[in-house]
């Protein structure tokens, strides 16, 4: 598609620019990443990550090629929107962007409208995350987003580089709306699976899993852990991150574990961003294996 002004140009991206998350999300594993990386496989046929969130995994991968194809997937619809996009047309999302001002009066109206058609709902999220309080996506049980004016002096709404690396990363992805169970049916040997889900609260004040109208609680963690051992038997790699609480350890008894602390920048409350406890739950090692035609 070079020169195609809809599609990635690969004359405008910089070769230089590593590909790195183009949204900042609540549990993005930034700070966590030389832990995740030293634990996935170093060759991986096909790389699924179901709870895509900010993507900081999987564009970490992309950069060392470390995988064959990826499957990347989101319950949230405006999130897949914005990676299909970014992937899709990345010099159309980029001329809208910077046809956006930031100030309070504007972040209110883009934050009001929802606007037609893909590339322009793709620019609202991106400014909306660019410019909302702390980086937060929040929305309520109807599934509007309520987070306020972030108050930020000159936010980079629109980092043409980062878009386009972004966009060359994922080009060898596929791209779905779909439940962590489903994204993952066809993982099997010689694939990695890494699981990041809305995390189990450390106290009972702590539950912060409205990334989408719903939420992700006890029972879904449940599902997880019989979706992680299922995945584990049939061959894959599977890594799994969660909070460092007691109901997580009663869940993931008897594999292995791996006890960190990481730096949380994103909270809805001040108390809760600093160091805090996670863990890595993970499968045995993965024994290469000869992958029979699916």
């Amino acid at each position: 598609m070079a020169g195609d002004v809809s599609g990635q140009d690969p004359a405008k991206a910089d070769p230089l620019v590593k590909p790195k998350p183009v949204l900042k999300w609540a549990g993005g594993k930034s700070s966590l990443l030389p832990e995740v990386l030293a634990r996935l496989p170093r060759s991986i046929d096909t790389y699924y990550e179901p709870f895509l969130g900010g993507a900081a995994v999987f564009f970490a991968l992309a950069a060392e090629r470390r995988f064959e194809r990826a499957v990347l997937a989101d319950k949230n619809p405006e999130l897949i929107n914005v990676y299909s996009v970014v992937q899709r047309h990345v010099e159309l999302l980029i001329r809208e962007l910077s046809t956006m001002q930031h100030d309070e009066r504007t972040y209110y109206r883009v934050r009001e409208e929802i606007p037609p058609g893909k590339i322009r709902r793709a620019a609202r999220t991106i400014y909306l995350n660019r410019t909302g309080y702390n980086g937060l996506y929040r929305v309520n049980r109807s599934g509007v987003f309520n987070v306020p004016f972030g108050r930020y002096k000159n936010p980079k709404v629109c980092d043409e580089a980062r878009l386009r690396a972004a966009s060359q990363a994922l080009q060898h992805a596929e791209l779905h709306v779909a439940d962590f169970e489903h994204a993952t049916l066809q993982a099997g040997p010689g694939d990695a699976v890494y699981f990041d889900p809305p995390y189990a609260p450390s106290s009972p004040t702590a539950n912060f899993t409205s990334y989408h109208r719903e939420p992700f609680g006890s029972e879904e963690q449940r599902r997880l852990v019989g979706v992680f051992k299922s995945l584990s038997e049939r061959g894959a790699f599977t890594l799994l991150s969660n909070a460092d609480t007691a109901e997580t350890r009663a869940l993931y008894r008897g594999l292995v574990m791996d006890e960190v602390q990481v730096r949380r920048p994103i909270n809805s409350r001040a108390s809760g961003r600093g160091q805090v406890g996670e863990l890595l739950v993970r499968s045995a090692p993965p024994r290469r294996t000869k992958r029979q035609p699916r």
